[in-house]
């Protein structure tokens, strides 16, 4: 993010009932998948579900404790790392901040693709282009690819409309 916009910006980030609702079903999804949601990485997805948008791990510790308490580093990062390894949050190297994904089952592997706005930041996730282009050639180089992640930068329509 290059610049602070001086235009409102919507964030989609969950709360109530629909946050309750995502949070039920993805611990239903990762019994399903005979893993636990435990209490951290239940916290650390209510986090990225009610941001909306991308958070940095740093922000996430600060964040963590109800009470105001930070958490420690390491409890945060192993919570992000199974919920990157199931699927539910994809880490967007290019701005080192983490998003809870859009819908995809637990352990289901897509490509996920990102759409970064170098003005405001705000990040949308669309469906991975060329998914099976990238599984052919990794299969065709003797790799067998776990997770595909694709960023792509410019300007929301928002920003494009006000510069």
């Amino acid at each position: 993010m290059n610049a602070v916009c001086d235009h409102d910006h919507l964030h989609s980030g969950l709360n109530g009932a629909r946050l309750d609702r995502a949070l039920s079903e993805a611990e239903a999804r990762v019994v399903s998948a005979g893993e636990r949601m435990t209490p951290p990485r239940r916290r650390v997805l209510s986090l990225l579900l009610e941001s909306g948008e991308p958070v940095k791990a740093y922000d996430l510790i600060a964040r963590f404790g109800e009470d105001g308490q930070a958490a420690k580093p390491p409890t945060v990062y192993r919570a992000l790392e199974f919920l990157e390894r199931h699927g539910m949050a994809h880490r967007i190297a290019s701005i080192s901040a983490y998003v809870a994904c859009a819908g995809q089952e637990v352990g289901g592997s897509h490509a996920a693709a990102f759409l970064i706005c170098d003005c405001c930041g705000v990040t949308r996730e669309i469906d991975g282009p060329g998914q099976d282009v990238i599984a052919a050639a990794g299969a065709a180089a003797g790799y067998a690819i776990a997770r595909t992640t694709i960023e792509a930068h410019g300007l929301c329509a928002a920003c494009r409309d006000a510069a």
